[in-house]
């Protein structure tokens, strides 16, 4: 390789590696697989993923977990779809009737979040297979208003700093927010949550999920760990933004699986992006089973790593050979 080009590709590194330090470059994504998820029971009773409304990532477990907006409870899955167990919803004492679950993050150790939309509220609990969780043992109001079907549609946990949270609401208006949260019985937890900037910044017609990125460990110590992922439905776009606001990088899902409702998104350590989606959308077709998407970036090839380590190696010999001409004359 000649030197004028191995100097150009160096380059082309350091401003790759510039940009991880400031985003995760969505536009570098794409589909990986998608998955077919089960129906448990469907709308006649029990668990159903008819109609996936959020996912999760479970990293000591591997795993992820997703609700449908049915609200009968969550489904653990492998990062390929398939069921590996399920819990059901108790939402006595809740003071919910329509039990739209819309957000879930993951805490670690089986500890999960679920928020709950027309009333704002969030619910922790422990998940166990085959059990029931009784979302009233422990909860938090984060508006502690009544919206009806333009509220609360996601929510997400960042670990760092003693843990805290970002949720996501809907429309009307539409509202990005930033804080924590403490659990309690009967909804008596506290919630610090305020508006962390003015969404409508990014011009997307709804949010439909939030998704922190500090979990990603390749981003861990820049400045896009700090970033989120945004999820609309209505825009059919994943957004990055920084805390202000800002869009770094976005990805169009227009042409991922048509005609599909993509409500939620999470990400695990490798930076793995999995996107869930309702049944068709399209008016005709019934009782089609919701869908697992996989997004992946490309990872340059261990040649390239070894040839662009060489070709510092070599530029700082350059470097000193030049200074040695140039001390000699």
């Amino acid at each position: 390789m000649k030197l004028k080009h191995l100097i150009l590709a160096i380059a082309a590194a350091s401003c790759l590696q510039v940009h991880a330090a400031d985003s995760i470059n969505l536009g570098s994504y794409s589909v990986a697989g998608t998955y077919a998820l089960d129906i448990l029971n469907g709308d006649s009773g029990g668990i159903s993923g008819l109609e996936a409304s959020a996912v999760t990532y479970a990293r000591d477990r591997g795993t992820l977990f997703f609700v449908g907006d049915e609200g009968t409870g969550v489904v653990e899955i492998s990062l390929t779809g398939q069921t590996l167990g399920s819990m059901n919803f108790n939402w006595a004492g809740t003071g919910s009737s329509k039990h739209d679950t819309e957000g879930l993050t993951y805490l670690g150790g089986g500890v999960l979040v679920v928020g709950e939309e027309r009333l704002q509220d969030a619910y922790r609990f422990t998940y166990v297979a085959g059990g029931s969780a009784t979302l009233a043992n422990s909860g938090v109001s984060i508006s502690n208003a009544s919206v009806g079907n333009s509220g609360l549609e996601g929510i997400s946990y960042d670990p760092r700093n003693g843990g805290s949270f970002v949720t996501i609401k809907q429309e009307s208006p539409q509202n990005v927010m930033a804080g924590t949260l403490t659990f309690a019985s009967g909804l008596g937890g506290i919630s610090t949550m305020t508006e962390l900037f003015n969404p409508t910044s990014m011009n997307l017609t709804t949010l439909s999920d939030i998704q922190t990125l500090s979990p990603v460990d390749k981003l861990v110590g820049t400045n896009a760990a700090d970033n989120l992922l945004v999820l609309s439905l209505g825009s059919r776009m994943l957004v990055e933004v920084n805390r202000q606001g800002v869009v770094k990088s976005f990805l169009d899902l227009s042409g991922v699986v048509p005609n599909n409702g993509i409500e939620g998104v999470t990400v695990d350590e490798k930076g793995t992006i999995y996107l869930v989606a309702e049944q068709i959308q399209d008016g005709i077709t019934l009782n089609t089973k919701s869908q697992l998407i996989v997004l992946t970036a490309p990872v340059p090839e261990p040649e390239t790593y070894a040839m662009l380590l060489a070709g510092l190696g070599l530029l700082g010999f350059v470097a000193r050979r030049k200074k040695k001409i140039e001390t000699a004359a």
